[in-house]
């Protein structure tokens, strides 16, 4: 089984800036070693999970020590109330076909 590198957070942010976050929150340029990546947030608009991932741990750790990176936290930081991140390793479960 394949070995998948995944960088998660979990973003609130302030009521009504949804719009505002999603246009700061994406990337200028696509991050070498960046497989996927999604975006998911809750019906009141106020919670954001972010998940990609990665070629290896490495290219994620790269990414995020990059000036680009530090350049987009910078323009989402007056939307976000709270965040927790977190990197995993793991592996696809097979789901059995119905």
């Amino acid at each position: 089984m394949d070995e998948h590198f995944v960088w998660m957070t979990t973003r609130r942010i302030k009521p009504g800036t949804l719009t505002d976050f999603e246009r700061a929150w994406r990337p200028g340029t696509h991050p070498e070693g960046m497989l996927r990546a999604y975006a998911y947030w809750s019906g009141d608009e106020q919670q954001i999970i972010g998940v990609s991932f990665w070629a290896s741990e490495e290219s994620c750790e790269a990414w995020r020590a990059s000036a680009d990176e530090a350049r987009r936290r910078a323009a989402i930081a007056p939307c976000v109330v709270d965040e927790q991140e977190a990197f995993y390793r793991g592996r696809e479960l097979v789901v059995p076909a119905r």
